[in-house]
């Protein structure tokens, strides 16, 4: 177990573990869905325009995000995609003038989750404290200001 493992409570690493984890169903499930051609799916899918291969595309596409982000050790590039994935779900909500409350909320879950499970997720928040982040010529990696 890393320092910062053991620097976050039980409850914390439970929860964020818990919304993850239901998080990455509930993205398999709804590719699941498309996978399957569920008839209601496929409707309201091709009156956004996802129709045939795209919905397809779109199905494995969202099952590749869901797996990257369901894998402790690339979780970061995971959360990306499906940030990447939800906010083009979000975008053709709002085209479609369809509430973007399902999508958005969603997404603020992984991000909770996902920041509760790794607090280090946020570090140039975090890091910066708001200011100018110093990167270390040594290792690229950046540090908070006046850290060593």
């Amino acid at each position: 177990m890393s320092a910062n493992e053991q620097s976050i409570s039980a409850a914390r690493r439970v929860t964020g573990n818990v919304l993850i984890g239901l998080g990455g169903v509930a993205l398999i499930g709804s590719a699941a869905a498309k996978l399957a051609h569920v008839p209601k799916v496929v409707e309201q899918m091709a009156a956004s325009g996802f129709a045939g291969e795209r919905l397809t595309f779109i199905a494995v596409l969202e099952v590749f995000c869901a797996v990257l982000f369901l894998i402790p050790s690339i979780r970061a590039a995971g959360l990306l995609l499906v940030s990447a994935f939800l906010g083009g779900a979000i975008a053709t909500h709002l085209q479609h003038g369809q509430s973007v409350a399902q999508p958005g909320v969603f997404l603020a879950v992984l991000w909770v989750g996902a920041w509760l499970r790794h607090p280090q997720i946020l570090w140039s928040i975090s890091a910066s404290t708001w200011g100018t982040i110093q990167y270390s010529t040594a290792d690229r990696r950046p540090r908070a200001h006046g850290q060593i």
